[in-house]
């Protein structure tokens, strides 16, 4: 049994579709920061950490890598399975890999880190990297400056209490890290295309504090989520809208 945040647990498990559905996937231009900072090719290993429904799946093949996902949740894990039959999927956590030493060529890790940033976490990517190998921190962060984004936030914000977050910046506390390089940092426009329903209500409601409320409470955050789709005169009464998201890549290279 691995230890998982409650939080993480208890909102991806009910959550695990509604995260499919509502979270963005990744720019184009990833792919080549994934061939270029992290080497990756055909080839190559890598291990997605974290992986959850696989998201990030789709860009990691463009590399022609071979691939290695780890998701501790066992819901999340089975979407990614069904999704992607043809990846090497793995029940393990950031704290025990369950892979070899000195196997990877890379470690990437996108939307989670802040999960499970801490010393044990580095040191287990440290030993199933090869040496020179290179770790990559990839997070997909709501553009705020826009208003609409901004009134989501402020719905979901009470409900946030101490739970993991990209944007407190506690999972940098961790760096500069013993054995790993400093981090690089490059980042990326990005936008979510599709249906109100799915970009902005299942994207709010994929959040993990969010999906782990009670039905009553979850569905009254619904109820304002969709005050704000129809309320506003820039996504109201739209078939399709953009999410905006700024994407935040990091690097480090295994030095030692």
């Amino acid at each position: 049994m691995f230890e998982i945040h409650e939080s993480a647990n208890l909102g991806f498990s009910a959550g695990a579709n509604t995260y499919a559905l509502g979270r963005p996937g990744y720019p184009p231009d990833i792919v080549d920061w994934l061939r270029i900072r992290l080497g990756l090719e055909k080839g190559k290993t890598v291990l997605d950490l974290g992986s959850g429904t696989g998201k990030f799946l789709a860009r990691l093949k463009q590399t022609g890598a071979d691939i290695t996902a780890v998701e501790p949740v066992v819901a999340m894990r089975d979407v990614l399975v069904a999704n992607h039959p043809d990846v090497h999927a793995l029940a393990g956590a950031a704290e025990a890999i369950p892979v070899s030493d000195a196997s990877m060529d890379a470690v990437v890790s996108a939307q989670a880190f802040h999960w499970f940033a801490n010393e044990r976490t580095l040191g287990e990517i440290h030993r199933v990297l090869k040496p020179g190998g290179s770790l990559g921190l990839i997070w997909n962060v709501r553009e705020e400056s826009v208003d609409w984004v901004a009134a989501l936030t402020r719905i979901i914000a009470p409900y946030e209490n101490s739970v993991p977050r990209y944007h407190t910046g506690l999972w940098r506390n961790v760096f500069p890290a013993r054995g790993f390089s400093v981090l690089r940092e490059q980042r990326f426009q990005h936008q979510h295309v599709g249906r109100p329903g799915e970009v902005i209500l299942d994207r709010i409601l994929s959040v993990s504090f969010i999906a782990a409320l009670p039905d009553a409470e979850r569905q009254k955050v619904a109820d304002q989520v969709r005050q704000v789709i129809e309320s506003h005169p820039v996504i109201a009464n739209q078939d399709q809208v953009a999410f905006p998201y700024k994407t935040v890549a990091f690097d480090c290279v295994r030095v030692d």
